[in-house]
């Protein structure tokens, strides 16, 4: 029997190793195919973003192609100088309002966070001074009870036996209420000075932000610098090119004969440099905002943005004072791309 025992349980600690080996084949089977499922996506993928890049590379290729046949052609060579020298003018139309929203938008940011600032100072030396005022005058009672607390221990090291004797343990006790005062006071005073420290810790507070009636004011010099811009060019319909020729793809718009592109560079040419920024400058533009806030109008009540329709109103200050009027909605028709610089 003990033989028999022996032989069947060799032959199960040899099928043990076997099935161990046998579920490892499993799960490296598995893990393999999950590996392969994944570098399958991953190829898919990338066969994917091939044929969008392809795909763009021949869209670019076929505009090189149109630009080239329209370079080659005598009749369209000169438009095609044109569509660019206006596209140009728009570009750089579209960056100075970028640059003048920017900067007015920084402006308006720092004053208010300015604001806040002296707010946060004016609280933070107010609570100081109250620390201080508390601490002084706790320091002064203090010092009143050390003084008394002296006077008391001194009378009754003086004392002699009789009256110690009679008035020794109301004298001592009187001594221990003293000493507990101070303490009392003690302990108050490092709270106080913790308060005093969590103060002069205090971080300032973050920007802000600006809220709705700031952001619309902002909108409005933004609109009154555009209308600036507008005026410049408008004169020899300029700005209305420009705007065309950033909308649309060149071969698209033509322009006429070699003549008539010839007049439109020199225009460009001509109001290529526009007005100088001064006080001047500044108080039109501020005046003009003013006339564009009086008659604006806005959706819901926290909107920043005005509805186009009500700020199409195009104002031209003249030297004698009087105001001419042009209907043009550059907001609607988002000429400079005035509708991405906007607050919101």
């Amino acid at each position: 029997m003990p033989g028999i025992t022996t032989l069947f349980k060799g032959e199960s600690e040899q099928a043990a190793p076997e099935s161990d080996k046998l579920l490892d084949l499993f799960r490296n089977r598995a893990e393999l195919k999950k590996a392969f499922a994944a570098l399958r996506d991953e190829k898919y993928q990338l066969q994917d973003r091939v044929k969008q890049h392809q795909g763009a590379t021949a869209r670019v290729q076929q505009k090189l192609n149109h630009l080239e046949n329209l370079l080659l052609d005598p009749e369209w060579v000169h438009n095609v100088v044109v569509f660019y020298q206006l596209r140009r003018l728009g570009m750089r139309c579209q960056k100075r309002l970028a640059q003048f929203a920017e900067q007015l938008k920084q402006q308006r940011e720092k004053r208010a966070h300015a604001k806040l600032i002296d707010a946060w100072d004016a609280e933070k030396n107010a609570d100081a001074e109250r620390i201080q005022r508390d601490l002084g005058d706790r320091r002064m009672r203090m010092q009143l009870l050390e003084d008394q607390l002296q006077s008391e221990r001194h009378r009754l090291a003086t004392m002699n036996g009789i009256s110690k004797l009679l008035h020794g343990s109301e004298l001592e006790g009187k001594i221990a209420d003293i000493e507990l005062l101070i303490a009392k006071a003690q302990k108050k005073e490092n709270a106080l000075l913790a308060q005093f420290d969590q103060i002069h810790d205090r971080q300032p507070p973050e920007p802000p932000g600006i809220d709705t009636a700031t952001k619309r004011s902002i909108n409005f010099m933004v609109l009154a610098f555009a209308q600036q811009m507008y005026l410049h060019y408008a004169e020899d319909d300029l700005a209305s090119l420009a705007r065309e020729a950033s909308q649309k793809s060149v071969g698209a718009i033509n322009y006429g004969s070699k003549k008539d592109c010839d007049r439109i560079l020199r225009l460009i040419e001509k109001r290529g440099i526009e007005p100088a920024d001064g006080d001047a400058f500044a108080d039109e533009i501020q005046a003009r905002a003013r006339k564009i806030g009086e008659g604006a109008t806005f959706r819901n009540d926290d909107d920043a943005v005005p509805v186009p329709a009500s700020v199409a109103t195009v104002f031209q200050f003249g030297s004698n004072g009087l105001i001419r009027t042009t209907d043009v909605n550059l907001l609607g028709e988002n000429y400079f791309e005035i509708s991405k610089v906007l607050s919101r």
